[in-house]
């Protein structure tokens, strides 16, 4: 599990917390509990997907990620405008590395502003620091 310091730093930027596995799982529960994990998924499956040198892969990886995030009904709908999401469609049959940039931006964006702060003021994070805290306590004055 993460310490204290750890699991504070979250707090600091949606940077922080995503490199994170335990903030990055902890987030993903929080999502899950207002019903917009799709966000998370989909932005991880972009971080993914940047880093595919074949090909191959990348025609097969943008459907996947199209089919399962950006078309009309798909399975984990994001939720980005019209404008968006003509592009990739318009542009899915010849996909590049960048293909989903400004969608992930935008998810990105909503993440940081919205879904992050409110992160930060749920009891889960707040359950979360107050246990590191009194685990570190515990390491430190033993005698108490």
């Amino acid at each position: 599990r993460s310490n204290a310091g750890e699991t504070m730093a979250w707090s600091e930027s949606v940077d922080t917390l995503l490199a994170n596995k335990d903030g990055l799982a902890a987030f993903r529960t929080f999502l899950k509990s207002e019903f917009s994990e799709e966000n998370v998924e989909f932005w991880l499956a972009c971080e993914d997907f940047k880093k595919t040198k074949s090909s191959t892969k990348i025609a097969s990886k943008a459907q996947k990620i199209y089919s399962d995030f950006i078309q009309a009904d798909a399975p984990k709908e994001i939720n980005i405008d019209f404008h968006t999401k003509n592009h990739i469609s318009q542009n899915i049959s010849e996909p590049t590395l960048s293909c989903f940039d400004d969608a992930q931006r935008l998810i990105y964006s909503l993440m940081a502003k919205d879904s992050f702060p409110r992160f930060l003021r749920s009891e889960a994070y707040k359950e979360l620091v107050k246990r590191q805290q009194s685990r570190n306590q515990k390491r430190w004055l033993p005698f108490l």
